[in-house]
């Protein structure tokens, strides 16, 4: 109904147990009267479109898209678009992956996660929009920005493929050598924890007050984990990571994606882009091969993007 129907100043709401009480609150509303208790009136406020919030790595889930496939022709569609981007440069069927048919690859596998992620993300935007609800900007927690910039214009559905295909294949290199832990504390202490680590470790992200995560070398990763054991603080590891994310071993592949990724041609968005990579609003014509690096190097800045989306007035997410 809420996709058919107009939509009106003035709104009235009946709750009632049975049909006689729904009649009545009904004919309450028709006839202008006070009304019962189980009748609310109100007046519709001003239209606030949502900030659509895409998720990085770690937020998959097993059978993810599956039923959505079958029941939503908004979303098929939309994902049918998202393989056909994608099978030429992966080399096996999206599709299939989240169906869970066929003999593709494993989804641990962090060049297989990012592209499927990636589609249900895109996909999952369409059906919002399908049934009017449009973002006012977006925002993307690492690799939830190719995703954020498809669906906002930035990037065409050809080249954000590009960078999510093809970027991941080129994480296999740095695959087994990386976890990711998830701390609660300040910014400030987590990254007093892990200075005396060198290289071995990096703040990741900083998701929020006290929500930050932790890359690097699995042995120093454990010590880490011992040492906020030990002072009773939360954390736990993030599934399915298994690279060095956001830490300096990313370096290593540096040279590569600047090659891969160079065609991409970012234009500017229709919805306006809070970047996690500068906390602030981004010109996205910045989009560039070294953006798709700089994503994927330094620390996600989501805490200051989310301010910076609430000091712009945005207070919906979705």
């Amino acid at each position: 109904m809420v996709a058919t129907r107009a939509a009106f100043d003035h709104r009235a709401v009946v709750v009632a147990g049975d049909r006689d009480g729904l009649l009545d609150g009904l004919a309450a509303v028709a006839d202008g009267a006070d009304p019962p208790p189980h009748v609310a009136l109100g007046a519709a406020a001003d239209e606030r479109r949502p900030v659509f919030v895409f998720p990085g790595q770690g937020s998959q889930w097993p059978e993810m898209g599956r039923e959505l496939l079958e029941t939503s022709p908004a979303f098929a569609a939309r994902a049918a678009e998202c393989a056909a981007a994608l099978d030429p440069l992966t080399g096996w069927s999206v599709l299939d992956v989240l169906r869970g048919v066929g003999d593709p690859p494993g989804p641990e596998r962090v060049d297989v996660t990012q592209p499927v992620l990636f589609t249900m993300m895109v996909a999952l935007a369409e059906v919002w929009q399908s049934v009017g609800v449009r973002p006012a900007a977006v925002v993307g927690h690492s690799q939830g920005e190719i995703a954020a910039a498809c669906v906002a214009g930035a990037l065409s559905l050809a080249d954000a493929a590009r960078v999510v295909a093809l970027r991941s294949k080129a994480l296999l290199a740095l695959a087994g050598r990386g976890e990711m832990l998830s701390v609660v504390e300040p910014a400030r202490r987590v990254r007093e924890r892990v200075a005396p680590f060198g290289d071995r470790l990096a703040v990741a992200a900083v998701n929020g007050p006290n929500a930050v995560s932790v890359s690097g070398d699995p042995a120093a990763l454990a010590e880490l984990g011992r040492q906020l054991s030990a002072d009773g603080v939360m954390r736990w590891m993030v599934p399915g990571v298994v690279f060095p994310a956001h830490a300096p071993q990313v370096a290593e592949i540096e040279d590569e994606l600047l090659e891969l990724l160079a065609p991409i041609r970012p234009r500017q968005a229709e919805v306006p882009i809070f970047s996690t990579v500068t906390g602030e609003r981004l010109d996205t014509t910045a989009m560039d091969a070294g953006y798709w690096y700089r994503n994927l190097r330094q620390t996600v800045l989501f805490e200051d993007a989310t301010r910076s989306l609430l000091a712009a007035g945005h207070t919906t997410f979705l």
